[in-house]
């Protein structure tokens, strides 16, 4: 990936419900760096892809439109995330403990 080129880190949680129905982001699962391919989603989102994904993402907001993970959707229940601020560094630590 060369320096200034647009790229984004995706992690993969399980999403739950507390006691009130309010979503609950679990523990990050995958985490997988994409970078923009150039194209526009079918959202009409600037497509970026690596490491067997593909997600739409809307750049102003960081949120991902839409994905597909080695070929599939997700399982009912994932989501999938742009990583804030030091997320993805937290999950490669905790692969390596």
């Amino acid at each position: 990936m060369r320096a200034g080129e647009p790229h984004y880190d995706i992690v993969l949680k399980p999403q739950t419900a507390d006691a009130e129905g309010h979503p609950v982001h679990g523990p990050v699962l995958r985490v997988m760096s994409v970078r923009a391919t150039g194209a526009r989603g079918e959202t009409g989102y600037p497509r970026y892809a690596g490491e067997g994904v593909e997600a739409d993402i809307d750049p102003r907001t960081r949120t991902v439109e839409a994905v597909t993970v080695d070929g599939e959707e997700l399982p009912y229940g994932w989501v999938a995330l742009v990583a804030d601020e030091g997320e993805a560094d937290d999950e490669d630590e905790a692969e390596r403990a």
